[in-house]
């Protein structure tokens, strides 16, 4: 594809570039047509390439389990590893599963439990995150790769910068993230370039009870809506 936009003259491209914005419109208005009527939703992120008889494998299958039997539905990935597992969880529970698939050049391809009728697919990467942070009640982040990382740190920003409002953002696995927590709180930190309340946005765990306590005790004092 970079080859190819090598070929092409400058008016080329800025004609295509035109015609684009229709079909990111078209996936704007399907989104949020769809998921506005699923209710309220909490988004599992993680590893596509987590195998079913890892143990996040199995958390995130419990933890989409639990999510559901306290009336939240599940929206994930759409594809294999932690995507599959938390839509397995909510299948299996007997909760609202959605799948926000994407088409990538490997690992992505949509796993069997998601909802026939809540299965959505995108081009555009950044038009589905918007559908992730509007519709979500919560990010629920299972071990994962530079995708999971995109999806954590871009919340994260949009709830510091105040340009939505603030949701729970849980990192499971405290052996996973420990790390990467002692360097925001730490070299982040002691550069000054985030403030200690920036520390609140997150929180770190290690059981899927952790999850619904923290995710119950914020709904008990706020309302359930869409994030903007």
């Amino acid at each position: 594809m970079r080859k190819e936009s090598k070929h092409k003259g400058w008016n080329e491209i800025k004609t295509n570039d035109s015609w684009a914005i229709f079909k990111v419109m078209g996936e704007f208005v399907n989104g949020y047509e769809k998921l506005s009527k699923i209710g309220p939703c909490v988004s599992i992120f993680g590893s596509a390439r987590t195998k079913p008889d890892h143990k996040y494998y199995q958390l995130a299958v419990d933890v989409a389990q639990k999510i559901v039997e306290h009336g939240y539905g599940v929206i994930t990935g759409g594809g294999p590893g932690i995507m599959e597992a938390g839509n397995k969880g909510a299948h299996v529970a007997g909760g609202t599963s959605v799948g926000l698939n994407i088409e990538l050049p490997f690992e992505q391809h949509d796993n069997p439990y998601i909802d026939k009728d809540k299965s959505l697919d995108f081009d555009y990467f950044f038009v589905r995150k918007v559908m992730f942070v509007k519709y979500s009640q919560g990010f629920v982040v299972m071990p994962g790769g530079f995708g999971t990382l995109d999806e954590l740190f871009e919340a994260m920003t949009l709830i510091q910068t105040h340009k939505i409002e603030t949701f729970p953002i849980i990192l499971v696995g405290k052996e996973f993230w420990g790390g990467l927590f002692d360097w925001i709180k730490t070299t982040l930190l002691d550069a000054g370039n985030i403030s200690p309340k920036d520390l609140d946005l997150f929180h770190l765990v290690d059981t899927s009870e952790e999850v619904i306590t923290i995710l119950n005790s914020f709904y008990k004092e706020y309302g359930l809506s869409p994030n903007f």
